[in-house]
């Protein structure tokens, strides 16, 4: 073979082992082990590589740096004699900076066409790359098989000694960080033309879950259902057949001394009483975790909590329901109301629950609201007017005309908003 062809071939190979080893390194971990669980061919072999990763890496090493000796040996014979006749005419001793100028020269070159290049190409879509140029990587394994062997026993040896022992390769497949990486590709569209298979709003919402407080999934005060401990057990029957819940807060005197609540269960036992069949219920604050609380139900074997303000006041009540929808959505039972929380006219006219998030309005329909101490649009109504508006009126807040449609004392229940030009 000649040399320019020799030199030629160990650039290729040389790109090629540097581009795949950063196609590695950047590919989606939880990408390919999913394609891998699809029986995918190409991602079965790259996850067994990654739950290996010295195996990889080794032969990644191996095959590159063969090429760039065969690579530097061929240039230096292809260069080398030039150069020495270049500077003959000024120098008498011209080898060493032949030499030095040659290996210039092959630096060069292999920096730019078999590192930076392959490189930054390879990035662009590393688990498309590995889709393809793994089988021909799997050709190299086989053939640098014994010495890669060899790479890892010794290299497993020193970091051994160096760590005391504490070297291990059993490492997570993926992280944190993958799955940020495969929701924001899903998020914006998949780069590699795959369909988009996962619902990444319950990944996210996985994610983003050890920030959530319990002040953000329970029921408000205002929403909950209670019964004062002196009411008969008619009126427990009543108000457990007009809410549809299976546990009603008991009080006494006033909401704020929530002292435990009633199963509908227990009304087979005939009691006589309201106290004979109240359940102690736990309490907890606003502030806490909700995965702490998930853990407190699933430790205490309970569903529902008491939520308590900074001031022990009832904030509210929460259930393991409320804490699962943080990352699942709306879960609906037999006992759920099927109503329309949402509904835009073909006027541009917004009919919505007073009880939506006013982020939620303003990132679904582009709405504006402005920000302020509420989150509701409920509490965004009754925060201007500074009263609770009753049915039927209808009123201006900045350049939204809104009108009451449903409403009781207590609070807003359904509006509609008309952006006004």
């Amino acid at each position: 073979m000649s040399p320019i062809l020799l030199v030629l071939l160990t650039l290729i190979l040389s790109a090629f082992f540097s581009g795949l080893e950063i196609a590695f390194i950047s590919a989606n971990k939880l990408r390919i082990e999913l394609k891998s669980n699809q029986g995918k061919h190409w991602a079965k072999m790259c996850s067994s590589y990654i739950k290996s990763p010295s195996k990889f890496i080794s032969t990644i090493l191996v095959g590159n740096n063969i090429a760039l000796v065969v690579y530097g040996i061929t240039m230096e014979e292809i260069f080398r004699p030039r150069f020495e006749l270049m500077y003959s005419p000024y120098i008498e001793n011209t080898a060493l900076l032949a030499l030095l100028s040659a290996t210039i020269v092959s630096t060069v070159i292999v920096l730019i066409t078999a590192e930076f290049l392959p490189k930054a190409l390879f990035r662009l879509n590393p688990s498309g790359i590995l889709s393809v140029l793994i089988y021909p990587f799997q050709v190299f394994y086989v053939l640098l098989w014994p010495i890669v062997k060899f790479v890892i026993w010794l290299s497993n040896i020193i970091l051994n000694r160096l760590l005391g022992g504490g070297f291990s390769e059993e490492t997570p497949v993926f992280g944190k960080v993958d799955l940020d990486h495969f929701i924001s590709q899903s998020a914006h569209g998949n780069s590699e033309g795959e369909e988009q298979e996962v619902d990444t709003d319950i990944l996210k919402n996985a994610l983003d879950f050890g920030n959530v407080k319990v002040r953000d999934c329970l029921v408000p005060r205002t929403e909950v259902t209670a019964i004062d401990i002196e009411s008969t057990i008619k009126e427990l029957e009543k108000l457990f057949i007009e809410s549809q819940h299976s546990k009603i807060l008991v009080y006494k005197e006033n909401v704020d001394n929530i002292i435990g609540y009633a199963h509908h269960l227990d009304l087979h036992k005939k009691p006589q009483t309201i106290k004979s069949i109240l359940i102690p219920i736990l309490i907890t604050n606003e502030a806490r975790s909700a995965n702490d609380m998930l853990n407190e139900f699933s430790f205490t074997q309970k569903s529902i909590a008491l939520v308590v303000d900074e001031y022990g006041g009832t904030a509210g009540v929460i259930t393991v329901e409320d804490i699962m929808e943080e990352i699942f959505g709306e879960i609906e039972d037999e006992h759920d109301e099927v109503e329309e929380d949402e509904l835009v006219s073909e006027n541009g006219v917004y009919t919505l629950a007073a009880k939506l998030e006013v982020d939620h309005v303003n990132e679904k329909y582009d709405l504006k609201i402005p920000e302020g101490d509420y989150e509701t649009l409920g509490g965004f109504v009754i925060a201007n007017l500074e009263e609770i508006p009753s049915v039927g009126d209808i009123f201006v807040i900045d350049n939204f005309e809104i009108k009451v449609l449903e409403a009781t004392e207590q609070r807003i229940e359904k509006l509609s908003i008309n952006l006004l030009e």
